[in-house]
């Protein structure tokens, strides 16, 4: 599918408002009397002109925005063949250097992609043209990468997920500039769990997401493996990166992805909201099934989409893992939703010969008319058909238990509380500041994080650095699709949700993690904070500010 987007037309009320002139040379005749009258005169023609021009102003506004309404509820349904077969990014994994080190060397670059018919655009990608490959390493491995920017802007790149020493997140802090050379390397202790890559930039990280540069990084441990669950990569364990996109005419990637009138209808609020969906940069795609189980890695990598995912022949599935790590049981379910930069595991059962449909139905975003539709909150979208073939290997038994789960995080009764209120851009009343420490945190502590959002606006939080678990949502008990090490959360309006979070180890009182909203365009505008790690007991006096003034 690909429908042209609108283009930018003029403001349908935007005739010349600045009036005629007025004449106010002195004039004979009776001084008093008369002046009064006109001066009356001139107030009510005057006051009749501007009300006419509000009407005809808010009429052109209530016109646009019916027609702008009415053609927000997107949908695919009907109009793919699935006729390509989807991309499986290519494994690497890494070499082993001279200090027994687990080695990635990464490029990011630029080049050109066939996503539209008959056009080509111009993306951005890690080692090739669009998207990158999946890195693999095993829990216990030191891993080093050489990361060079071929991009013609500084950019970065954060491990989503991982837990490492703040120097070597990829966040803003650690920008690289066209032609240079980053070489990050940290030791990976942390259980088995599909975590993500992606650029970081300072104001530009929806613009460098939305243009390619994405991929997985998978951590295996002793348990994942022996697990029972499928594991032969591209074969019956398979990730599938979601992606939204929005074109312009010349095929190029809309950078809005909506027009002056849309916006000023109130579209675009959360970013781009793409009418044509990519899986692992495929459009229109198909998977061949020769197992009878699949296991699907499944990314929400949109800038700002929310999906609901179920299977067009109502068949069931299995969650068996979170962003960070294994469930310690499947959990089976019909709909799966996932917000921005969250990610899923889940086990799809097949008989030979079915074909079925990856659907996204229409997310339960919380809001209420008009940003119900505005946000994605009424879009269906097919995203990826299943072929299996006439015969199947395997058994398709599921493990009923899954060992290496990781354990909840528990805080104790005396843990402490921070409180994160996210409201237009800022959190807790401010905007990102580079140079503002917002938090001060003792390393290994475990603390009560309570976020809400409350602007009435869809947003997904993220803490880098860590895994937490969710403690209560809205108040009450956790949802089973919650359970499990997370690292992002989606947050309906005004409700608030508690987070068990574990402070990082890595102490640092001079180099920040984040903490932010992962609908890119409210972080870009400064919906992000940043805290610190110290030495328990040292909370006062360390730094409020980041050494050597980053920008």
């Amino acid at each position: 599918m690909n429908r042209p987007p609108h283009s930018a037309t003029p403001d349908p009320s935007g005739a010349d408002r600045s009036g005629s002139g007025e004449h106010t040379g002195e004039q004979d005749g009776p001084p008093v009397p008369t002046r009064r009258r006109v001066v009356r005169r001139r107030i009510l023609i005057t006051t009749g002109s501007l009300l006419g021009l509000g009407a005809l102003t808010g009429g052109a506004y209530g016109v646009n925005y019916a027609l702008v309404y009415r053609d927000r509820k997107l949908s695919n349904v009907g109009e793919l063949d699935f006729r390509n077969p989807v991309a499986v990014p290519r494994l690497l994994e890494p070499e082993k250097d001279k200090r027994g080190r687990r080695h990635f060397t990464l490029k990011a670059r630029t080049g050109t992609s066939s996503l539209v018919p008959g056009k080509k655009t111009p993306t951005w990608g890690i080692n090739g043209p669009f998207l990158g490959p999946t890195l693999r390493a095993r829990r216990g491995d030191t891993v080093s990468v050489t990361f060079s920017n071929g991009l013609p802007e500084t950019t970065t790149l954060h491990w989503h997920g991982m837990h490492l020493p703040a120097e070597f997140d990829g966040g803003p802090h650690q920008a690289v500039a066209p032609g240079e050379v980053w070489r990050p390397s940290w030791r990976l202790d942390q259980p088995a769990a599909t975590l993500w890559y992606h650029p970081h930039p300072h104001g530009k990280t929806a613009d460098h997401v939305t243009r390619g540069i994405a991929g997985l990084f998978l951590i295996e441990d002793e348990h994942s493996q022996g697990s029972g669950l499928p594991h032969t990569y591209g074969v019956d364990d398979v990730p599938l990166i979601l992606q939204d996109r929005a074109f312009q005419d010349d095929g190029s990637l809309s950078l809005r992805g909506v027009s002056f009138l849309e916006e000023l209808a109130g579209a675009g609020s959360l970013g781009v909201l793409g009418d044509n969906i990519f899986v692992n940069g495929t459009a229109n795609p198909h998977l061949k099934v020769t197992t009878r189980l699949v296991r699907l890695r499944v990314l929400n990598g949109s800038n700002a989409r929310v999906y609901n995912l179920g299977l067009t022949d109502g068949r069931a599935f299995h969650l068996v893992a979170q962003e960070s790590g294994l469930l310690p049981a499947p959990l089976r379910l019909r709909r799966l939703q996932l917000a921005p930069a969250e990610r899923a595991e889940i086990v799809v059962p097949f008989e030979p010969g079915e074909k079925t449909v990856l659907r996204s139905y229409p997310p339960d975003l919380g809001v209420g008319f008009p940003n119900g539709r505005l946000d994605g909150g009424e879009d269906t979208f097919d995203l990826l058909q299943f072929r299996a073939a006439e015969k199947l290997r395997g058994s398709g038994e599921l493990p009923t238990e899954l060992p290496g789960a990781p354990e909840p995080v528990k805080a104790s009764d005396s843990a402490r509380t921070r409180k994160f209120e996210l409201s237009g851009i800022q959190i807790n009343g401010r905007s990102m500041d580079m140079n503002r420490i917002d938090q001060v945190a003792p390393a290994r502590a475990v603390e009560l994080w309570d976020v809400q959002g409350i602007d009435g606006v869809p947003h997904s939080f993220h803490v880098h650095g860590t895994s937490f678990s969710v403690v209560s949502y809205d108040g009450g008990p956790v949802p089973e699709r919650l359970r499990g090490l997370k690292d992002t959360v989606y947050l309906r309006p005004q409700e608030t949700v508690r987070l068990a979070v574990p402070i990082p180890e890595y102490v640092d009182p001079a180099t920040p993690y984040m903490f932010h909203c992962h609908m890119l365009k409210h972080e870009d505008q400064g919906m992000m904070g940043q805290f610190t790690v110290v030495k328990p007991g040292t909370e006062r006096s360390a730094p409020r500010r980041v050494p050597g003034g980053h920008h």
